[in-house]
């Protein structure tokens, strides 16, 4: 598969996307253009545009027991590490919800996330931020998430990049709601159209596959909002597998499961995890790199290589290594 993105697009998926998340750089302006956005983004957030890169994880469900991955938190645990022994340190992980797995044994839902607290506190990194999957939030409307973590919804400037961080599992049904679609409308109402956003979210913000759950009820509405913006990247979860959609100036990337996968939709007629493997323990949890390279038109073209990290047993994010290859940062 290829993909071209605008000469004009900021945030550039630089190389890379992991198994178990991504990693992604952000690039300088360009152009006469492109410094002009610079300028009316630095007013509008008080900081001056600069390249970082940032990681992207997401579903390590910590809790979760069964025949799907029999590993429990492995993964996760390898994950922090080998993001801890990057040459480049990421400026912010960004968790991408179902970060641990729902219980209703008193106490046990709460030592779940104390758990998953206390991996992600392993890592060495200037920031992390989080949003809620429904296994976070489902039982008691995030009111546990926000006991360890604040709001479920927010927003920050890092670097002239707006994010949002974007609710859409803790009401009764998955959407993001009226009070929080206001709240999105008047948090981008200060920013120029040329604005890189940045949305991070656990559901897909549009129709993915409906009757497999891979959907928001009101995601239209949320895009719409965000519509006029010219640069808009939507990371989310929840589908345990790569996806990449285009639409408008926005593109929406999901990252793999640090926990199982789930099958491809257009081949599989029923939504089941992928089975464990013990001789392949970590097959589908591999990367995908993506090597980004201007075309005759000028244009970056996004050439991917599919990696599956199978060559050590239970070596979970072995293709973090990947990226200690100087061609690909």
């Amino acid at each position: 598969m290829r993909d071209r993105i605008d000469r004009r697009t900021f945030l550039r998926i630089a190389g890379l996307s992991l198994g178990a998340g991504a990693l992604y750089r952000v690039g300088a302006f360009a152009g006469a253009e492109g410094q002009d956005a610079a300028r009316a983004l630095g007013r509008a957030t008080g900081e001056a545009p600069a390249p970082f890169t940032f990681v992207q994880l997401s579903d390590p469900h910590v809790g979760f027991s069964g025949p799907p991955n029999p590993t429990g938190t492995q993964a996760f645990e390898r994950a922090v590490a080998e993001i801890n022994a990057l040459p480049q340190r990421p400026d912010l992980v960004l968790f991408t919800g179902d970060l641990s797995h729902e219980s209703e044994k008193p106490g046990e839902h709460a030592a779940r996330m104390a758990r998953f607290r206390e991996i992600a506190g392993r890592l060495r990194v200037p920031a992390m931020h989080a949003v809620p999957g429904e296994h976070d939030a489902g039982l008691d409307g995030g009111a546990l998430f926000r006991s360890f973590f604040g709001e479920t919804s927010y927003s920050f400037d890092h670097k002239g990049v707006h994010f949002v961080a974007l609710d859409n599992v803790s009401r009764a049904k998955p959407e993001v709601g009226p009070e929080r679609r206001d709240w999105l409308r008047r948090d981008l109402a200060r920013f120029p159209r040329t604005a890189p956003i940045v949305v991070f979210t656990h559901r897909p913000l549009f129709d993915l596959r409906p009757d497999w759950e891979w959907f928001t009820r009101d995601g239209d509405q949320v895009m719409a909002l965000l519509e006029p913006f010219e640069n808009v990247t939507v990371l989310y979860g929840h589908i345990h597998r790569e996806d990449v959609h285009r639409a408008g100036h926005a593109t929406h990337y999901a990252a793999r499961s640090l926990i199982f996968a789930f099958p491809d939709p257009a081949t599989t007629p029923e939504k089941k995890p992928i089975p464990f493997d013990p001789a392949r323990p970590f097959r589908n949890l591999g990367l995908r790199r993506l090597d980004a390279r201007r075309e005759g038109g000028g244009g970056l073209a996004i050439a991917p290589t599919e990696v599956e990290l199978t060559l050590r047993k239970l070596s979970g994010t072995e293709g973090f290594a990947q990226l200690l290859r100087p061609s690909s940062l």
